[in-house]
């Protein structure tokens, strides 16, 4: 199985990268955290890979982080959710928050996750609530003294991925607005964001 690859990056799309290793290319699927954590093409490269083996195909899955790496195969031991899922499900909030909303039993803010329903966010929270300690721990290594999660921030990103825009661009427009006015009302940030997604 392979469980690293570090090369050059040859092509960069946002579901997916393709690292040259010794000559040899490898399509590997990413999330759009990873996707985002990568530089551009023809730089150098280390991904974390998780090789998915059905009868019809083989698969590479690849990230940037062990946390990513780790929560995608406990995902993937739930049933219902297949690897693409599990990368949507990846792209779709951040990894901390992920493990946060889990063992918080959130499952509100699991099923703003696109392709999430009510009854696999419950399900995810049933599996997976008392198996993320670890994960918790290492979520929260180097991060003390964050701030709690800024709900109002994410009410926002999360009004705009459900308007179809990738949650790393959602962020930077929410972000320049809350910047410019912290305290701005719901309605007006919104506005303020799209005009930013628009320029």
């Amino acid at each position: 199985m392979i469980a690293l690859l570090r090369g050059r990056l040859l092509e960069k799309h946002p579901n997916r990268v393709v690292v040259d290793v010794s000559g040899v290319g490898y399509d590997v699927h990413v999330p759009v955290s990873s996707f985002y954590g990568l530089g551009e093409p023809g730089g150098e490269v280390s991904l974390r890979i998780h090789t998915h083996v059905r009868e019809d195909v083989i698969a590479l899955f690849g990230f940037v982080t062990a946390l990513e790496l780790q929560l995608f195969e406990r995902l993937i031991a739930i049933s219902g959710i297949g690897p693409k899922l599990a990368v949507a499900v990846l792209s779709g909030i951040d990894t901390d928050e992920l493990v946060s909303s889990i063992q918080r039993a959130d499952v509100a803010r699991l099923t703003r996750i696109p392709g999430i329903g009510k009854k696999t966010a419950e399900r995810m929270v049933l599996e997976l609530k008392d198996r993320l300690a670890d994960v918790a721990s290492s979520a929260t290594t180097g991060g003390a003294g964050r701030p709690e999660i800024d709900h109002a921030r994410d009410d926002l990103v999360s009004a705009l991925q459900n308007l179809g825009y990738h949650r790393p661009l959602a962020e930077k427009a929410v972000d320049a607005v809350r910047a410019r006015d912290g305290s701005a009302k719901f309605e007006d940030a919104l506005k303020g964001a799209l005009r930013e997604l628009m320029r």
